[in-house]
Parts: structure tokens; C-alpha cells; sequence
């Protein structure tokens, strides 16, 4: 069996793409996502070794679940929708400052959101939204985006 799965996984490099498409279908039983090639490939490669080997336990997919309900919230599997986490956000009593337009406007960092000219807010986006009265991304606004952790400059 192992040299068959070796063949497969070996014959993904070279086979054309709609013949990958193909492959998903026939193994995964649905349309392939409009993703790249290599993103096939990698995709495919695991689904064949897990028909061949078996997939995870069931004790690491709880792990797993357990853990994207501690990051992402429970029920929200996009970790595009997540919310800042608590540890990327400045310092619970961090004053950030911001000109705009000629005028200085102060914002106080507290443990469940932020505080502006005396009034809560949930995100740095809204406190923008309410300085500039259009759309922003807090971060960016208030030059804190390239300062999370990870980030480069």
C-alpha cells in the first residue's frame, strides 16, 4: 500500500490541473475551491494519506477544536472574523495620541475596549470612524499596525 501512496503523491507534481480538480472530486466528494495548485496538491496529498493511513484520532480533533474555540471564539471558524486578542492589544492605561486635521485626539486603552472624549468604545476601528467620520482600521489610524507582535517593519 505504501508504494501506491507514494505513486499518488508523486504523480500530484505532474499531473495538470484539471485532472487535480478531478482528483478532489473523486476523493473529497464536492467542488474544488477556486484556490491555486499547490494548494491542491498539499490538500489532496493529505486526503490521500489519511484514506490510506487513517486521520487524526479523535482525541487531537477535540484538541484541535478545543483550541480554535479558544482563539476564534465558539462557533466562528473563520479566523479571518477574529477579534484583536487580548495580549495583542496595548497595556490597560496606554494613552495613545493622534493628530488629525490640526486637531490632538487622546484615546485610554481599558481592559474591555477603549475610552474617547469620555465615552466607550469596543475597537480602535469605531474611535476612528467617530475622529474622521469615515472608515478606518484603528490599528492603522492610530500607527499601531506594523507594531503587533510578529510584524516587521
Amino acid at each position: 500500500m505504501a508504494d501506491t501512496v507514494i505513486a499518488q503523491l508523486a504523480a500530484l507534481k505532474t499531473a495538470p490541473v484539471l485532472q487535480l480538480k478531478q482528483q478532489w472530486r473523486d476523493l473529497f466528494e464536492n467542488e474544488p475551491p477556486p484556490y491555486n495548485r499547490r494548494f491542491l496538491e498539499s490538500r489532496l496529498a493529505y486526503r490521500i494519506q489519511e484514506l490510506a493511513y487513517g486521520g487524526l484520532k479523535p482525541e487531537t480533533l477535540a484538541k484541535l477544536e478545543a483550541l480554535g474555540e479558544e482563539l476564534y471564539g465558539k462557533g466562528n471558524r473563520n479566523p479571518m472574523l477574529r477579534r484583536i486578542r487580548h495580549q495583542d492589544k496595548p497595556v490597560t492605561g496606554t494613552r495613545l495620541i493622534r493628530e488629525w486635521k490640526g486637531v490632538e485626539h487622546c484615546v485610554t486603552v481599558l481592559d474591555d475596549g477603549y475610552e474617547y472624549a469620555g465615552r466607550p468604545f469596543k475597537s480602535l476601528s469605531h474611535v476612528a470612524r467617530s475622529i474622521t467620520g469615515t472608515q478606518w482600521n484603528g490599528w492603522a489610524f492610530f500607527g499601531l499596525k506594523n507594531q503587533r507582535k510578529g510584524a516587521s517593519r
